[in-house]
């Protein structure tokens, strides 16, 4: 199974504890100040403000708490000193990480990272070191079970989706971002109900592990993914059939 598919997975029941702490309505603020601050706050010619906004409706996110973060976003209100960079890294097995980060505080999230990193076997590298690995894509994931795949892949190809491909028990989506925001109102609009949706990085290629190296792998990621500055963790990573049943027989 490929590897980004099995932790958008995990990443999406664990948003739904994240949300229930608080976590996520926090990273949610963060990403609508950042796309507020970049492209203003029209979300006719604002894709990425209109999507940051639908993911914090689609968890409950007060009206009042996104309107103030765009106001922080286009300067209305203090507080959008907030700033988009990406780390790369290494984690167990020599696997490549990239995290998306939103922080005030460059100084404090850099080393923070830096020792989740280590702590888990893995390193934080340098500018550029893995993210060749990585293509920015729209990422839909749907229940097999809840969705024909002739139908989907009709519906997702003519809203203008690149890929459908079966994965598993997972129908999985693949789209240029900008296409992003139309493929998913026209999943939506034939009332198919996804798990997943969002802008990811997508490995080129991958390495397989083990499930010894996926569990180790996977502490790492969610180590990261806690961190309230980390907005999305990626890895080039598959695991092959006999792993993943090894997985679930734990």
């Amino acid at each position: 199974m490929a590897g980004h598919s099995h932790w958008a997975g995990i990443k999406h029941k664990k948003a739904l504890v994240d949300n229930k702490r608080g976590k996520l309505w926090s990273k949610l603020s963060k990403a609508i100040i950042v796309a507020a601050k970049m492209g203003g706050k029209d979300l006719d010619t604002n894709i990425r403000l209109r999507t940051a906004i639908n993911d914090a409706k689609a968890v409950s996110m007060p009206k009042d708490n996104i309107d103030r973060a765009v106001k922080k976003g286009t300067g209305e209100l203090d507080g959008g000193n907030v700033e988009e960079i990406l780390y790369e890294g290494y984690g167990p097995n020599g696997v490549a990480v990239m995290c998306d980060i939103m922080t005030d505080n460059r100084n404090r999230t850099a080393p923070e990272v830096r020792k989740l990193f280590e702590k888990h076997g893995g390193k934080l590298g340098s500018t550029n070191c893995v993210s060749y690995l990585f293509e920015r894509k729209g990422l839909i994931i749907v229940d097999a079970a809840k969705a024909d795949e002739e139908q989907l892949m009709d519906i997702a190809l003519e809203a203008g989706a690149d890929d459908v491909r079966s994965e598993g028990e997972k129908f999985e989506i693949h789209c240029e971002p900008e296409n992003f925001t139309a493929v998913c109102e026209a999943i939506e609009k034939a009332e198919i109900e996804t798990e997943v949706r969002e802008i990811a990085r997508i490995p080129t290629n991958t390495v397989d592990l083990d499930a010894k190296g996926a569990r180790k792998l996977f502490k790492l990621m969610e180590a990261l993914d806690d961190h309230d500055d980390v907005q999305n963790v990626s890895a080039n990573f598959n695991i092959p059939e006999e792993a993943m049943a090894e997985m679930e027989n734990d």
